[in-house]
């Protein structure tokens, strides 16, 4: 498990909204039982700044930043894919959320 790794969401409740799930908790902390993830979506607005587009699997999906929640590791699914290409667009979202720019 890494930083900006991409896991399916295990949660048949909320999956067909949110596919996938962003882990943005830095490897430091990977003693921790819990990791800090931002839900990745379909068909949702994306506001400026706040919530960049993304591709996994070929498919558009968006960062719901403000929906950033921390989940027992055990409820990550399945490893798809690490988007440590795309680390500016995240951490700028993710700064965007806590200081408005």
């Amino acid at each position: 498990m890494a930083q900006f790794d991409v896991y399916l969401n295990a949660n048949e409740a909320t999956r067909e909204l949110f596919p996938y799930l962003l882990e943005v908790q830095h490897g430091l902390l990977s003693s921790l039982k819990t990791r800090v993830v931002v839900p990745l979506g379909v068909g949702i607005e994306p506001i400026r700044h706040l919530n960049p587009m993304l591709i996994i699997e070929g498919r558009n999906v968006v960062m719901s930043t403000a929906d950033m929640a921390g989940v027992p590791l055990e409820i990550l699914g399945e490893k798809i894919v690490n988007l440590e290409e795309s680390r500016h667009e995240i951490i700028d979202a993710l700064d965007f959320l806590v200081n408005g720019f």
